[in-house]
């Protein structure tokens, strides 16, 4: 892998770290266990990994974003995971800032052109 490569990579992943949070957040709002979680996320086009999404998830619910249980589906316990209170709010402020930084991105790409 080139340097340039390499700069990419590590940028993108930076750019995905942030917006993963945001998607994960947006689709607790709906009730979800981690495969179904992974599944939808994939369908939208935002693919991730279980090495990335259950530590994810771990840290959300320890920051309390996030409320968890355990409960027995198809004859298999599963853990499912929705957005706490204090969750819903985040979420609310999360996307006010990321539309904000979203038409700033996007007047700064046409500013450009």
């Amino acid at each position: 892998m080139t340097l340039a490569e390499n700069l990419f990579e590590n940028l993108r992943l930076e750019l995905r770290r942030g917006c993963l949070t945001l998607a994960v957040l947006v689709q607790l709002r709906k009730e979800h266990y981690g495969y179904t979680l992974r599944k939808d996320l994939a369908e939208c086009g935002l693919a991730i990994d279980e090495s990335t999404l259950y530590p994810l998830l771990r840290r959300l619910e320890s920051q309390g974003l996030l409320v968890s249980e355990w409960r027995e589906e198809e004859k298999r316990n599963k853990r499912f995971y929705r957005l706490s209170s204090d969750g819903e709010q985040m979420l609310s402020q999360l996307l006010e800032e990321w539309n904000s930084i979203n038409a700033s991105i996007d007047a700064i790409i046409n500013r450009g052109q």
